[in-house]
């Protein structure tokens, strides 16, 4: 499935982009034409229609005055200033050869010091090299603002007050200091981080804070790249069925040979989306959304999708539940089936699309994966630090020039050629390509078939910490539909 899978280990960088100019390119691709109905049939499997009102709901809590909550396209309610800026924290993680973040109930360690030289948590790489943003780079205080508290703040329930190193006071929930993104421009924004799990070698990243998901004890909810997917308290999936009506099952006998119901207990009370049925043996159900749930009895494992190929997957009648899903991407992106076993995102000739991922090795993890960052680590890893050769190895995804989208996740963006920067304005070289949370995506000249991903892994650390991904949709073997 992906190609120079090194964990650990550095990467010859010529030897990729040699091989990808002086063969892949000189060999055209050969792309199976898209399955128009079964495209169609994912795509509802995956997100939801932007005139959708499915919304995740949670569990209010008392918050300080200026604080609000904001449901987020993907990452579902966060919480906000009073300007919109989702919260984040950047809770203590391990790395290879240390660790680094912020521990919960202590001051925050995001300061306006400008660190210059790499922390030496990722082996093989030793502390002390400079960075190759030293000379402009800035401090992790300026890329992650503090929620500074004003004079006359008190701590109200979660929500605490550490002081930092210059004496001000900054907010903290569940004892973790909290801070914006300057990537967040929007009221919904969520470019800085994610709930989705960093995985390995990923960096130790930032996370939205918000309020507790207003589900029962029995449930919990698990960030995918396409929703919020709900499971039980042992992460499986739950379904619901068609043959199904509004608060009333009709699975039994053979029925139950597959599926259980999820039993509620006796004392269960119904909310505004939960309602407890009551089955034809006398026992007790739960139902979302008017749906009674299920669980799959031939599910190989937790977070799974392949109880909603009943009874095939071009005509299921049974679908994974999700509190809330992403808004459908433009037209021109597809899915595929993946040689790895699962789907990919792909562009409108089948050839998958990958996002670039980046962190430094500072103390303070700084991002590099977006047009604002530095483009050194992106450069080195596509073309031994020349453009030409990135622009063909791993080609932007060219929006048409009328393109526009429902989704707020994608968005259409100029973006330099020659320095991989945003553009100018009216720059006359500036390419036009589409985005994902403000971060270009695209395709690899080695990917020859609609669905091999070649291009997954390419970097350092299989491409966790510098490198390339498949945006993978569903993985039926792995983990990579819930990770970064």
């Amino acid at each position: 499935m992906a190609a120079f899978r090194h964990p650990g280990r550095g990467i010859d960088r010529r030897m990729i982009c040699a091989f990808a100019a002086t063969f892949f390119l000189a060999v055209p691709p050969v792309l199976a034409a898209v399955d128009v109905a079964a495209d169609t049939a994912n795509r509802s499997r995956y997100w939801q229609a932007a005139s959708s009102t499915a919304q995740e709901a949670y569990i209010d809590e008392m918050m300080p005055p200026g604080i609000q909550v904001i449901v987020s396209p993907l990452e579902g309610p966060v919480y906000a200033d009073e300007r919109g800026r989702t919260l984040y924290k950047w809770p203590l993680s391990a790395l290879r050869n240390g660790s680094t973040g912020d521990r919960q109930h202590e001051p925050s360690n995001c300061t306006d010091e400008v660190l210059m030289y790499s922390a030496g948590l990722m082996s093989p790489y030793p502390a002390g090299l400079r960075l190759p943003d030293a000379d402009r780079r800035l401090s992790c205080a300026q890329v992650w603002p503090p929620l500074i508290a004003s004079d006359d703040a008190e701590d109200i329930a979660e929500w605490t007050l550490v002081t930092r190193d210059d004496g001000s006071r900054q907010w903290a929930y569940d004892g973790y200091p909290l801070y914006t993104s300057i990537l967040d421009q929007q009221p919904g924004d969520v470019l800085g981080g994610s709930k989705i799990t960093s995985a390995n070698d990923g960096g130790v990243v930032r996370v939205p804070v918000a309020p507790p998901s207003d589900i029962p004890a029995e449930f919990a909810v698990i960030p995918s790249t396409t929703g919020r997917l709900l499971v039980d308290n042992r992460e499986y999936s739950v379904y619901t069925w068609d043959g199904d009506e509004p608060g009333k099952s009709n699975c039994y006998d053979d029925c139950l040979d597959d599926w259980t119901p999820v039993a509620a207990p006796a004392l269960a009370a119904d909310t505004d989306q939960w309602t407890v049925i009551r089955r034809a043996s006398g026992t007790h159900q739960w139902a979302y959304r008017g749906k009674p749930l299920y669980t799959h009895k031939n599910d190989p494992g937790s977070r799974s999708v392949v109880g909603s190929d009943v009874p095939d997957w071009r005509n299921p009648r049974w679908h994974n539940v999700y509190t809330q899903r992403a808004v459908v991407p433009p037209d021109v992106f597809t899915v595929q089936d993946a040689e790895f076993g699962g789907q990919v995102l792909a562009d409108a000739s089948g050839r998958t699309i990958y996002l670039y991922n980046c962190n430094d090795d500072s103390l303070v993890q700084l991002a590099c994966d977006h047009p604002d960052a530095p483009q050194e680590y992106r450069l080195a890893i596509c073309g031994n630090g020349d453009p030409d050769v990135c622009l063909e190895t791993f080609p932007y995804v060219i929006a048409e020039a009328d393109a526009t989208s429902e989704s707020a996740l994608w968005r259409v963006m100029a973006i330099d050629p020659e320095t991989g920067h945003r553009a100018a304005a009216d720059q006359e070289n500036a390419l036009q390509v589409w985005a994902y949370r403000g971060r270009p995506v695209y395709t690899y000249a080695g990917d020859r078939k609609a669905g091999v991903t070649n291009g997954d892994g390419i970097g350092e650390f299989t491409g966790r910490r510098n490198g390339y991904k498949a945006f993978v949709l569903r993985d039926d073997f792995g983990e990579n539909a819930f990770r970064r």
